[in-house]
């Protein structure tokens, strides 16, 4: 209860507190608050500037406002949320943006160019993870403050390095990266010239229809409408998300009527639940790719044998069917469905005799040993078990490392795993947010500043890299899909990459809840318009 005191006091109070008390509860949630469970134990940090996972994603996404969006139903219809409108010069190199005027921030501080110039500069400048979406345009921490800059109170430029497709640096512009970042608010909490990172780890300076009032790691998040919100106001007075880790108890609140919506629930759930007249099933195909990454580091994981081995080891249909039933379709290239040039050819399938003649020819007809890092959900548990399986009929023996996901992540960044198991959502809505993470590494080394998959997993290809990079500077739509549907067929073949699954999101929402959204992406999940009746 000391969690709910401290979210929001008296506001709180009675028939709040009960509905997100122990799961024991028989009370329906308040009609003004949306109470989910969810799996949210890979969010690491709340600072656009650094979070760069899929449950951060939506929270960022219902409380801060980027530049640029985009419609749920069309992504190809772009329009500006904090940008009023935007040109670009002769040269193709630099845009100008104008913005809408008399928005505010949840603090009450004005959003002004200066905002906007700040958090993409701060951006820049801290070098965290997502940080390579805006460098990618050239930017670094020596040339940013020269290539953004404000041009009057509501006014800025971006320079890019290069003339790239208009849309290819607008659909950018809608990652939470680009979030906009209330100046004042977060310059307050600076220390050691930070830009106020230190604070903003755990806090919230936003101007988006809900503002974060609590985090607490593997937990609660807590959010609340954000009265400044200069759109239309949300409906629901707060939001609640509850780390629920396990699918069976999800399913048991919903029921009970202790929570709104369950997030995680697993196939025999999901049947179970849409059975009942008071909850429905909501799902959303998402630009997000289910995979196993080889660490190229492993000598044995190197030869390109057993990488072709591997692939034909993994039985899909049966894991789509059964255990993600609802939840995936195979899906074995790097681009999603619906993006431009997105390949839907799906060449493999599980063939042990097919594996093992490709393992003998690497010298390991015995098979061998190797370890894999694996989110300790139901999700990639179960996907990992079956692997750990098929994986057997051909010798190798698959040692299973759980963690959660903030530990599994941590060590995969650092490049110190096996294999690793994981899921990939889109940054943007433009094909080269995939491209450039699974089919580019500029620069091998260690300390290398770029970090994408490819160079998670080790893999070092200079010549991919080239073609992925002239890729986003092809003008011509039909010729930029062939460069793309050419590179998913050469990754297929020779990535450390087992390309598995597109995801299908689904939400078993009780029927009370309206105009809740799942977007393609998770930062476009969303609850500003979303009601109880």
């Amino acid at each position: 209860m000391k969690i709910l005191k401290k979210l929001a006091g008296a506001a709180l109070a009675g028939a709040a507190m009960i509905s997100l008390a122990l799961p024991s509860a028989h009370a329906a949630t308040p009609k003004d608050t949306l109470v989910m469970a969810w799996q949210f134990d890979d969010v690491i940090s709340l600072d656009p500037a650094e979070a760069f996972e899929l449950s951060a994603g939506e929270i960022l996404g219902n409380s801060y406002e980027t530049l640029i969006g985009y419609d749920v139903k069309d992504v190809s219809k772009i329009f500006g949320v904090v940008a009023d409108s935007w040109t670009v010069s002769p040269d193709g190199k630099t845009l100008t943006f104008k913005l809408k005027p008399g928005k505010k921030f949840a603090s009450g501080n004005p959003l002004t160019a200066e905002d906007v110039v700040f958090s993409l500069q701060r951006a820049v400048s801290l070098d965290k993870s997502p940080a390579f979406i805006l460098g990618q345009f050239g930017l670094t921490k020596a040339n940013v403050a020269e290539k953004v800059k404000q041009t009057g109170p509501l006014e800025f430029t971006f320079e890019t390095d290069k003339a790239y497709a208009p849309t290819f640096v607008l659909y950018c512009m809608t990652a939470n990266v680009a979030s906009i970042v209330d100046k004042k608010l977060a310059m307050s909490h600076e220390k050691d010239g930070d830009f106020g990172y230190a604070w903003l780890k755990t806090n919230y300076a936003g101007s988006g229809p809900f503002k974060i009032r609590e985090w607490r790691a593997n937990e609660v998040v807590a959010m609340e409408r954000n009265d400044n919100y200069s759109g239309e106001k949300p409906p629901l007075a707060r939001v609640v998300y509850r780390h629920i880790k396990e699918t069976a108890t999800q399913r048991l609140l919903l029921e009970k009527g202790d929570i709104d919506i369950a997030r995680n629930l697993g196939a025999e759930e999901i049947d179970a639940v849409k059975k009942l007249p008071d909850i429905g099933i909501q799902s959303a195909p998402k630009g997000t790719v289910y995979y196993i990454g080889l660490n190229q580091k492993n000598a044995t994981l190197a030869k390109p044998e057993v990488r072709e081995a591997m692939k034909w080891l993994v039985d899909y249909s049966a894991i789509a069917d059964t255990i993600l039933k609802y939840q995936v379709q195979v899906h074995q290239s790097f681009l999603p469905d619906g993006f431009l040039g997105a390949s839907n050819e799906n060449p493999y399938k599980l063939d042990v005799a097919k594996a093992k003649e490709l393992l003998a020819k690497a010298g390991l007809k015995d098979g061998f040993s190797v370890t894999m890092d694996t989110r300790n959900t139901p999700t990639f548990t179960g996907i990992a078990q079956a692997v750990q399986q098929t994986f057997a009929s051909a010798g190798i023996k698959l040692e299973l490392i759980p963690g959660d996901g903030k530990q599994t992540l941590t060590k995969y960044r650092a490049r110190q795993h096996d294999m690793f198991i994981g899921a990939w959502g889109a940054d943007y809505q433009d094909p080269h947010t995939n491209a450039d993470t699974f089919a580019a590494n500029s620069n091998n080394a260690d300390d290398a500043k770029a970090k994408p998959l490819a160079w998670r997993n080790a893999w070092d290809i200079p010549e991919l890299t080239k073609t992925t990079l002239s890729a986003v500077l092809e003008s011509d739509s039909a010729k930029r899909a062939k460069i793309y549907q050419d590179l998913q067929a050469e990754v297929r073949k020779t990535s450390p990459y087992l390309m598995m699954f597109q995801q299908i999101e689904v939400a078993a929402v009780r029927k009370n809840v309206v105009n809740f959204v799942l977007g393609p992406s998770f930062n476009t999940n969303s609850y500003a318009k979303t009601r109880k009746e």
